[in-house]
């Protein structure tokens, strides 16, 4: 299963962080996109080919240091069909350097509407005589609040081609407990959808060969607690920690998701490793430098606290 592939890669690079490709504008250097502007304009074509420029140093600079990266889809669609080439294109580029690609797009539907997003980032779409797959990722994030309808397309294309998704189950944000927290009957609703993640695990038979699910769960670091107590209850689900760094999750807190071995969690930062580059002094010509030092610092502070095996 995929959820082997991921940890895997981890263990290799001793690194259990994936880099979130979250670009915006403003976090771009000014020599990128004034290179960008000069060849494009100041078009939506322009913008998109400074966010490609921004995005493939970035993953040059970090393909040896981290074993992911955590296209953000909602950044490239704003830019409309020229932010989604740059985005099939980044996928395929951070594939090809051995990079594991996981979609945040978050995406819950029913009927053929979910088939068509899971075959957009997982599968393909028949074109001819030829299957053809425009993303490719090797995991994407899903909705799950629309109960199983929502996840079968996505479950069945991760048996088929050896893929995984992350369910959102606690997420990072401060109003979570709007919802997640609520109890349902003799549970809360943040352990329903993981409960949920099981069943449909053990029916569709999603373990891997490492003893984790092709099934995940988003369970942010700005919930330590929740995250150490789902850690304890749901040990064949592998974890997605968004929320260090600018969100305020900590080492210290991120250690809760992960078993004895130092397994069963990547930890996401976005902004920290991107903007790196503005807390140098420079002119962002050091962008590539300073995200890589940012994501080796990263890399040590959680290694303070969690040892991969």
């Amino acid at each position: 299963m995929s959820m082997d592939v991921l940890q895997e890669k981890i263990r290799q690079k001793k690194n259990p962080t994936v880099a979130g490709l979250d670009p915006r504008l403003e976090f771009i250097p000014a020599h990128i996109l004034q290179e960008a502007y000069d060849q494009y304009g100041h078009t939506l074509q322009g913008a998109a080919e400074a966010y490609r420029l921004f995005c493939r140093g970035l993953i040059d600079a970090l393909h040896d240091v981290v074993p992911a990266v955590k296209p953000q889809s909602a950044y490239f669609e704003v830019l409309g069909s020229a932010g989604i080439a740059v985005l099939e294109e980044l996928c395929a580029y951070a594939k090809s350097q051995g990079l594991y690609v996981i979609m945040d797009a978050k995406r819950g539907d029913i009927g053929s509407t979910c088939e068509a997003y899971a075959s957009a980032y997982l599968g393909g779409v028949q074109v001819g005589d030829q299957i053809i797959s425009p993303f490719d990722c090797d995991s994407v994030t899903v909705n799950g609040y629309l109960g199983t309808d929502a996840l079968k397309p996505f479950t069945t294309l991760c048996k088929a081609r050896n893929k995984s998704i992350f369910l959102l189950v606690k997420t990072s944000n401060q109003s979570s407990r709007e919802l997640q927290d609520l109890i349902a009957g003799d549970r809360v609703v943040h352990t329903v959808v993981a409960d949920l993640a099981i069943r449909l695990t053990d029916k569709e038979q999603l373990m891997g060969a490492s003893g984790w699910s092709a099934i995940g769960a988003v369970v942010g670091a700005t919930h330590p607690k929740d995250l150490k107590a789902l850690r304890e209850k749901y040990q064949k689900l592998f974890f997605l920690v968004p929320g260090y760094g600018a969100q305020g999750g900590k080492a210290k807190d991120v250690q809760y998701a992960f078993d004895r071995f130092g397994h069963g969690a990547v930890v996401n930062s976005s902004r920290g490793i991107m903007c790196a580059w503005q807390k140098t002094g420079g002119d962002g010509h050091d962008f590539m430098d300073a995200a890589r030092a940012e994501a080796i610092r990263m890399r040590d502070d959680i290694g303070r606290f969690v040892t991969v095996l």
